[in-house]
């Protein structure tokens, strides 16, 4: 697909709930006309914050997903399904009449680091294949296991209805944390099942929920493209048109920096450089014209 526009920058959307994530990759394409990618999945269900990339800063978005997030979520106590949310198939429904005290008392033993098990709707990929093609066929297969970090954790409702514990809690969490197998585990620490209801993302990084846009707002114009330079913590340098053409051409350069956003006179983002094997070499060209 060929875009008119080069705009390079982060977007933040405030996703509604319903539409994929690739859904509002592809509405704010067509709208602003520029190559779009987004930088951390959330769920049809999910709402919140959706970093998106524009233009040349699809190349940056490693260092945009490496950030920790934080959500508030929905959890029901007393029901399993088999995508771990309320979107799936019931598999298992049973009483759940959870102490207060107890579920504050599981939600603080999570706060550390942990081996946890994808779940099997996930696009992660085993044998080439992703494992929701796996679990879409009735095809048993090992799920894999990574390491993720749980920084903080605090109940912020609780109630019982039908026989069923109803949560709502807050949760800040390392990059690739699955807030489904989360509550999975935290149930199976509360001796029964339990399936996410709701789930909102309140901020990644540096970009907060009360600073993103709407899908309204970006039909209106009502919105702001952002830039590295105003929003990564990294050394920065602006450079004379001698340097400018040699960054531009990719040559290494003999500066004492292990990762620096070069900028033109005027402003403009030229490349992030990283040092490699002693040397400060090329790593992300961002200049407009590339």
């Amino acid at each position: 697909m060929k875009f008119a526009n080069k705009i390079n920058g982060l977007l933040v959307v405030n996703k509604p709930s319903g539409p994929t994530s690739r859904d509002i990759v592809n509405i704010v394409q067509k709208k602003l006309g520029t190559k779009a990618g987004h930088t951390g999945t959330l769920d049809p269900l999910a709402s919140g914050v959706l970093v998106l990339i524009l233009g040349s800063y699809t190349k940056v978005s490693e260092i945009i997903t490496s950030s920790a997030k934080e959500y508030e979520v929905s959890a029901t106590f007393g029901i399993e399904t088999n995508t771990l949310d309320i979107t799936g198939n019931i598999i298992k429904e049973e009483d759940a009449i959870i102490d207060y005290n107890r579920i504050i008392k599981v939600l603080n033993e999570f706060k550390t680091k942990y081996m946890q098990e994808v779940p099997r709707y996930s696009a992660v990929k085993v044998n080439g294949k992703k494992l929701y093609e796996y679990a879409r066929n009735n095809i048993k297969v090992k799920l894999p296991k990574k390491e993720v970090t749980i920084y903080d954790t605090k109940l912020l409702d609780y109630k019982i209805e039908n026989n069923k514990t109803n949560i709502k809690f807050y949760t800040k969490v390392s990059k690739g944390t699955y807030i489904r197998s989360l509550i999975n585990d935290i149930a199976v620490k509360l001796n029964t099942s339990g399936a996410m209801t709701n789930l909102k993302r309140i901020s990644q990084g540096k970009f907060s929920i009360n600073d993103a846009y709407t899908l309204e707002d970006i039909e209106k114009g009502n919105y702001k493209i952002l830039k590295l330079k105003d929003v990564m913590d990294i050394d920065q340098e602006t450079v004379n048109e001698e340097e400018k053409f040699k960054i531009l051409n990719g040559v290494s350069l003999n500066k004492d920096y292990d990762k620096v956003l070069f900028l033109d006179e005027e402003g403009e983002e030229l490349a992030i450089y990283h040092r490699k094997n002693g040397k400060l070499r090329m790593w992300k060209m961002l200049y407009k014209n590339h």
